[in-house]
């Protein structure tokens, strides 16, 4: 299942990611915010977060003008790998590289076209398991859990 989040400025690219999920028949929980009205991306990146460190999903895609915020208060999670993508090359290598499990987008950087473009490479890119991946990101995940014993 992919969990789905936006700030007022990522609504409608959501609503078009909705329709690209729908017609691929892929399961998707959508948390928000479900209007254009002016609203914080924090709460929505927290909420994907958790649904994804759960297992209720998989993987997640948040929304908001940039992507910039979004993606940073996800990354506050422990497991939260999210990286904001604008073209296709680095959706691909940040699944096979990185093992992101939650795609940032910002809606006023890149076109619906492109946006759906991005999207279709990130959910259907696996990890590539390589060593060397894995160690870097085992890493990353050491590095978290000591900055939150402090």
């Amino acid at each position: 299942m992919i969990a789905l989040g936006c700030d007022h400025g990522g609504y409608e690219l959501k609503q078009e990611i909705i329709k690209y999920l729908k017609d691929h028949e892929l399961d998707y929980k959508d948390f928000g915010t479900y209007s254009t009205e002016s609203c914080d991306y924090p709460d929505y990146a927290q909420a994907v977060a958790k649904a994804i460190l759960s297992g209720e999903c998989q993987r997640g895609i948040l929304i908001c003008g940039t992507g910039i915020g979004i993606s940073i208060a996800a990354n506050r999670y422990p497991g939260i790998r999210a990286a904001n993508c604008t073209d296709c090359f680095m959706a691909e290598a940040t699944r096979e590289h990185n093992d992101a499990n939650i795609l940032a987008l910002g809606a006023r950087v890149v076109g619906v076209g492109t946006a759906m473009k991005i999207v279709d490479t990130f959910l259907n890119t696996e990890f590539s398991g390589d060593p060397r991946h894995m160690r870097r990101i085992e890493k990353i995940e050491a590095a978290t859990m000591a900055s939150e014993k402090k």
